[in-house]
């Protein structure tokens, strides 16, 4: 590892380094990250199934029993333990299954982003992914890319680097080889470039110093860069841990009255600890895990590629979109309409000029280029030979390449209207080069601003001559001849507007955010059924307050003339009332991607940008996330459905449970028959991730309200409990039931309703109106099935079951048949007392 490199001349890293000014021969590279590889520790996939195998049991619930059962063993006291064993290895197997399931498509997901670098390999530009960099090789670098090593810089052309992740400066900073003392701080260190940071203009050449571990701020910059807990997330976790909490101290006191009502110590432990298991929501983790863990796997398929699983009940969570217009309203295929003059004429030389221009311009490609290389003037025999480039940026707007044309050199600039103009002294009419005058500013900006209002995208394109040889710089761009105007199309989509009525049908606003001028946003606002639009310039936003502004955001249909940094600072105000997302494929919009609750970019983005996103359609239709955002209220539903479940019936049967054993000389039920019933009702509970959802639900956006669950908690906890009080009482003191009749009796009860809640619970319409996902349906038939008949198979007697008289057993039947139908009717009053 060098210490302090940037103290160093390019001559002695590359010695150091024993590289090249070429790069690294691929024979090379390839023994490098060999040896590089030889300390890493890379888990094999029978160690990951292990791992995760044994995490199945590491809750501190799980933990106390399995020690409780392990105690039993040790003082010679195993009665039931091996069947207690047996349940409590297949309830892991279960919940195993389905997680490693779930990480294979969040495997999948990963292998299908990973971040590339351009490096040269025997002096050919090559891609390859960030993760084979080795110390020794060359990066080419242009606007976009991510920096993934620390580098020196060798060459450079206007290279300017966004580095405010590491220092809090939010302007780029301008990297250029050269040396700088060895206490130089973080910020004057010109000639380094740092793993995670990012080009935002220019391009270069860069010798890579450290990687990986030995990367001086790698690390921090990964860690600034992890989003903070969704408020999905946080809702899920606090609410388990809440149940966890209620379930400790219930568990606490009934192990206390049990020991007080004269059992055993290890039976009371056993019960106490079984019914604990049984009260906490331990699917949660695991329910939350696969419902999104589908989703991705579904939107897969769909074109959605999902790089953070929580980033799905983010998108279901939508209520306003931010995009560009560009591929999203419009079309996204431009095409250059006309090249015209100051007169408005058509004109060659200005076709000829953009044309120059975008050839060789070496930034990353973008349509207008596009657009521009396709329409080549026809007469063009010989292209000059391009002598420089002033690449292009954000502040200057405009881009400026250099050729050695027949005249002498000849700087070509092309970019944003106002831009080109304020550089221009003179401008071409026929064979002269009249002086810019007030006048003549007058006459371009209205021929610039009646193209805009038809809808068109304008730039200019200014030039001129300067001496064969001289060194380029941004200082030449001045006292330059204004050309004329390019103007491009690109059409609306034909079904934008039924696109943005789905959208609106699922409570989902759009605002368009543009850096074009006012004329054409308007155009394509009433293009697509926008009557009256309200629109805000960048230049109000400057002068807006950030307290009137969140009122202001609110109203606006779309920001016009907006600069990168007003982005974010429009998202972060419509945040203050909405749940926002922004979509956004190029250097500007990294900011507003990271500053949204969900970033959305496509895959053809700049690295940079699909980097700081979350979601990344692999093509550029809100068609596509209309359905994305239907997923993320699939999953948001499903989760709530089982959260419903755990804190209504299977609370209430364990709660009245704990309660009987202290009035009954026996237990209610056996600590493996408790267990029993968690493990038959898990089966079919962990498809709930999977399970249809009611289009009604899916029409408006999923909140996590804590106050509509306690309250539900309360009204379906004390539903079940008055149901296992008339069990109690039919069974204890009607048939006057021995220990082994009420055991299976109190069992067929608990088991059934636990799964038959499940069909009322998961739609918010009457049961016979809504279908339940198939899968879930038969193995809820199946687990019914199995529960009726086990008290007459032959190992029933292993769980402690014994067969019931059929008056018994038809009793128990009528009793789950009532619980069902006054489940359904008090669910119905439920959503409309409170929905």
């Amino acid at each position: 590892m060098i210490k302090d490199f940037w103290a160093h001349t390019e001559k002695e890293l590359i010695q150091l380094l024993n590289s090249d000014i070429n790069g690294l021969s691929r024979s090379e590279a390839e023994k490098r990250l060999k040896m590089a590889g030889l300390g890493e520790v890379r888990e094999s996939p029978l160690w990951a199934d292990i791992r995760l195998f044994i995490g199945q049991f590491t809750n501190p619930l799980m933990l106390l029993l399995i020690g409780a059962v392990l105690i039993s063993l040790v003082v010679g006291e195993p009665g039931d333990i091996w069947m207690i064993i047996i349940v409590i290895i297949s309830a892991g197997l279960l919940g195993f299954i389905q997680e490693r399931n779930a990480g294979k498509t969040v495997q999948k997901l990963k292998s299908l982003l990973q971040v590339k670098s351009t490096v040269l390999k025997d002096g050919e530009v090559t891609i390859i992914d960030a993760s084979k960099i080795v110390t020794g090789d060359v990066m080419v670098l242009e606007a976009g890319d991510i920096i993934t090593a620390d580098c020196i810089v060798l060459e450079s052309n206007e290279l300017h680097v966004n580095e405010a992740s590491l220092t809090g400066e939010s302007f780029p900073v301008r990297k250029e080889p050269g040396i700088c003392a060895p206490n130089a701080p973080l910020n004057e260190r010109s000639n380094c470039l740092w793993e995670g940071t990012n080009v935002v203009s220019g391009n270069g050449k860069a010798l890579v110093v450290h990687t990986g571990k030995d990367s001086l701020f790698g690390n921090i910059i990964r860690k600034a860069n992890i989003k903070p807990e969704t408020g999905f997330e946080k809702g899920v976790k606090d609410f388990g841990y809440f149940l966890l909490r209620i379930t400790m101290i219930l568990a606490t006191a009934i192990l206390v009255l049990t020991l007080l009502n004269g059992r055993h110590i290890l039976e009371a432990t056993l019960f106490s600890l079984a019914l604990a298991v049984g009260m906490a929501p331990e699917l949660l983790p695991a329910i939350t895990t696969i419902a999104m863990s589908a989703g991705a796997g579904r939107l897969l398929k769909k074109k959605v590629i999902v790089k953070r699983l929580a980033s799905i009940q983010n998108l279901g969570e939508i209520s306003v979109l931010c995009t560009d217009k560009t591929g999203t309203i419009t079309k996204g295929i431009i095409t250059l309409e006309e090249a015209v003059d100051t007169e408005n004429k058509n004109s060659d030389w200005v076709r000829y000029l953009g044309y120059l221009n975008a050839i060789h311009q070496s930034g990353y490609k973008n349509p207008i280029d596009d657009a521009l290389i396709h329409e080549k003037p026809v007469d063009i025999q010989l292209i000059p030979e391009k002598t420089g480039e002033i690449p292009y940026d954000f502040i200057r707007k405009r881009l400026t390449i250099a050729v050695e044309d027949t005249g002498g050199q000849m700087l070509v600039c092309k970019g944003a209207f106002n831009e080109i103009a304020e550089i221009c002294t003179r401008y071409r009419e026929g064979s002269e080069c009249p002086e810019v005058d007030e006048k003549f500013l007058q006459k371009i900006s209205a021929q610039y601003e009646s193209y805009g209002a038809r809808g068109y995208r304008v730039l200019g394109v200014c030039y001129k001559y300067i001496a064969s040889g001289q060194e380029i710089s941004k200082d030449l761009e001045s006292e330059m001849i204004y050309a004329g105007l390019m103007i491009f199309n690109d059409p609306v989509k034909e079904d934008i507007i039924q696109t943005l009525s789905n959208l609106k049908a699922l409570q989902v606003n759009i605002k368009i955010i543009t850096g074009d001028n006012r004329n054409v946003a308007l155009s394509v606002a009433r293009k697509i059924g926008i009557l009256e639009p309200v629109l805000i310039t960048g230049s109000e936003l400057t002068e807006t307050s950030s307290e009137a502004l969140i009122q202001k955001v609110q109203e606006a249909h779309i920001f016009a003339e907006v600069e990168p940094f007003q982005k974010e600072r429009i998202i972060r105000a419509l945040r203050q009332s909405y749940v926002v997302a922004y979509m956004g494929d190029g250097i500007n919009d990294v900011a507003a991607l990271k500053a949204s609750d969900i970033g959305i970019s496509v895959d053809n983005a700049v690295d940079v940008a699909k980097e700081a996103a979350d979601i990344v359609l692999t093509e550029k239709n809100l068609d596509v996330l209309a359905e994305g955002i239907m997923e993320g209220r699939k999953t948001f539903a499903n989760t709530i459905k089982y959260i419903y479940i755990s804190t209504g019936s299977t609370f209430g049967n364990m709660l009245s449970m704990a309660v009987i054993s202290m009035v009954i000389p026996f237990l209610p039920m056996l600590p493996k028959q408790i267990l029993l019933t968690n493990l038959i009702s898990d089966f079919p509970y962990i498809l709930i991730a999977s399970d249809n959802v009611d289009e009604s639900v899916l029409k408006t956006a999923g909140r996590w309200n804590i106050r509509t669950i306690n309250r539900y908690m309360l009204v379906f906890g004390a539903h079940s409990s008055v149901f296992d009080l008339i069990t109690f009482a039919t069974l204890y003191f009607v048939f006057r039931a021995d220990e082994g009749s009420f055991q299976t009796g109190w069992f067929l009860v608990s088991v059934l309703t636990e799964l038959i809640i499940l069909f009322v619970i998961r739609t918010r319409e009457s049961i016979l109106k809504s279908t339940p996902m198939k899968g879930l349906f038969w193995i809820s038939v199946a687990s019914i099935v199995f529960t009726l008949v086990l008290p007459y198979l032959p190992f029933a007697g292993y769980l402690g079951f014994v067969r019931l008289p059929f008056k018994v057993f038809s009793v128990m039947c009528l009793i789950v048949v009532l619980y069902t139908i006054t489940a359904e009717y008090l669910k119905l009053w439920f959503y409309r007392r409170y929905r």
